[in-house]
């Protein structure tokens, strides 16, 4: 059984126009998909005691994720609102709360050496540490999301075997250029999504494109990178054809784009929580 555990970021995401929040987070929510994929989940992160964190807490005991190295703390979780513009997610207002308090130790290192993947991104506090966790993972995953430039690429690039960049206007740099860095880099692939254009993946010996499926009623975009991706790297890691893996991953998206937040377990903002 595939084995995959995601290190660092976690967000509640406030949808202030229904009065709904939800548990989220880039590592968090690649450990939920793939545990529904029938892996073996893990996350390791720093929660707040706080409803916020307790609320993503909950939903991963609910999905049956190992948070046996997850640490709660006191303070503020980090928290994100967003808004609906023709169901395209439009971010807020944003803290990154107790999550930026990450700190592995040898323990946390020790236990992650056991996944088959190791999924962290941009949003984890986690590049100064990096070097190490890259060192305990068979194999790092890294998802860049749009928060990145050639600079950052250089630097992370060398660390990772699966790099994941989203790239819809190609304003900073070609597909074509992002593949060549990488290719020049180290890692064994780079996953590019472009948005409505659709992904483009390079293993480095072919570069494979898959279109967007599209979907009547589309509620919410939030979360459906993360469920491409995570189903992308599990289908992989099982040795699935990457033709069938690309296009298994877009189905996956479409399929979050069908309800509100990344993986569900909306609950009720109240005073309390809004101003936490």
């Amino acid at each position: 059984m595939v084995r995959v555990i995601g290190v660092g970021d976690n967000t509640v995401d406030r949808y202030l126009h229904l009065g709904r929040m939800f548990p989220g987070g880039n590592a968090v929510n690649v450990a939920v998909q793939a545990r529904r994929l029938g892996c073996e989940a893990a996350y390791l992160g720093w929660l707040a005691r706080d409803p916020l964190g307790m609320l993503i807490y909950n939903a991963l005991l609910e999905e049956n994720v190992d948070l046996s190295h997850c640490r709660l703390v006191e303070g503020e979780n980090a928290y994100c609102d967003v808004t609906l513009k023709d169901g395209d997610r439009v971010f807020g207002e944003y803290s990154e709360g107790v999550c930026g308090m990450i700190q592995l130790d040898q323990r946390d290192l020790e236990f992650i050496s056991k996944f088959d993947l190791t999924h962290t991104s941009v949003y984890s506090h986690i590049d100064n540490q990096l070097v190490k966790l890259s060192e305990s993972s068979k194999m790092l995953s890294y998802d860049f999301s749009q928060e990145w430039d050639k600079h950052l690429l250089q630097k992370i690039l060398p660390h990772v075997d699966i790099a994941l960049v989203s790239n819809p206007p190609e304003s900073v740099m070609s597909n074509e250029e992002i593949i060549n860095l990488t290719k020049s880099s180290g890692p064994a692939m780079v996953l590019i999504t472009n948005g409505d254009q659709g992904a483009m993946l390079s293993d480095g010996k072919s570069v494979y494109h898959q279109p967007v499926i599209r979907i009547e009623n589309m509620v919410d975009t939030l979360g459906a990178g993360d469920a491409f991706a995570a189903r992308f790297m599990v289908d992989y890691l099982r040795g699935i054809p990457i033709p069938e893996v690309l296009e298994n991953a877009a189905q996956s998206a479409a399929d979050a784009c069908k309800y509100y937040g990344a993986f569900g377990y909306g609950a009720p903002i109240n005073h309390r929580n809004k101003d936490s």
